[in-house]
């Protein structure tokens, strides 16, 4: 199983690529950013079972538990925030089953994906940027993050090496 942070993914797209538009003046950058990303993971890292999660807007469940949760955390571009909605249909275009759960962020519902895969024998693909994933790490699970050159994977050996802790604590 391949499970792709979308939302980790769409900020790269945003901040890697150039500022892109449409003749009509539209944010183009992240849409084809995210394309070039999700076909290159397809390509490289084919799976029987695939999606890309993103985060829903709105608040989640830690919100109502700790009401300054991401409070320092600045907004979201327009420019991205534009984007969006054209990312999930290309993603959907593109093959790619989309996931935009309510009320949890993209790493809850990729959490509970993947330890359930794991958990009925398949070996699990998280692709992110995200560190914090790393705790989801196990015999069945990996990490990879494709904008390390060469792609850097983690296993359970991996994360120890490069946190100084397993993936346990």
């Amino acid at each position: 199983m391949l499970l792709v942070d979308g939302s980790s993914y769409l900020y790269r797209a945003f901040h890697a690529m150039p500022d892109l538009r449409s003749p009509e003046g539209f944010p183009t950058g992240a849409i084809h950013g995210m394309v070039a990303m999700m076909t290159w993971m397809r390509e490289r890292y084919p799976a029987a079972h695939a999606a890309c999660v993103f985060d829903a807007p709105g608040k989640t469940f830690r919100d109502d538990w700790y009401p300054e949760y991401k409070a320092q955390r600045a907004p979201m571009p327009d420019d991205l925030r534009a984007q969006i909605e054209p990312i999930h249909e290309a993603v959907r275009l593109l093959g790619w089953p989309v996931l935009v759960p309510p009320g949890i962020e993209a790493d809850d519902a990729i959490g509970t994906l993947a330890r359930r895969a794991a958990e009925e024998g398949h070996r699990v693909l998280i692709s992110t940027g995200d560190k914090d994933l790393a705790q989801l790490v196990t015999p069945q699970v990996s990490l990879i993050n494709t904008m390390s050159k060469p792609p850097e994977v983690l296993d359970e050996a991996g994360v120890l090496a490069k946190f100084g802790v397993p993936p346990t604590r």
